[in-house]
């Protein structure tokens, strides 16, 4: 997106700077609490199959794009940045965060990774 002639920032711009500024101010709690509650507003009105179906859709969309292997090689990924013992333990992690603010993995800072 171009710029307005204005000096103003753009959509995406603005979009990202204020997604910044509520992460800031409540937290990654606020976020989970959001999305359980859309998640069960999208249960109530479509039902709880519906995820199974745009699961599915999404899935056969990324074999689409990236070949039938693609989840296995993902997958394979996955196992070796951290292995998980026969008891739940993790033996290893390898991490490439370098703090909070610049960690891009959602996951990882939902697990408390910093």
């Amino acid at each position: 997106m171009a710029r307005r002639s204005g000096g103003g920032m753009t959509v995406a711009e603005a979009g990202r700077m204020g997604g910044r500024l509520v992460s800031e101010k409540y937290g990654p709690e606020f976020y989970e609490k959001i999305g359980k509650k859309g998640g069960s507003s999208t249960a109530n009105k479509y039902g709880p199959e519906f995820f199974g179906r745009i699961g599915k859709k999404g899935g056969k969309a990324v074999t689409a794009k990236y070949g039938p292997g693609h989840f296995e090689r993902i997958g394979r990924k996955g196992g070796q940045k951290s292995r998980i013992s026969s008891s739940g333990r993790r033996l290893s992690r390898r991490s490439t965060c370098r703090g909070r603010e610049r960690c891009r993995r959602r996951a990882h800072r939902r697990r408390g990774g910093h």
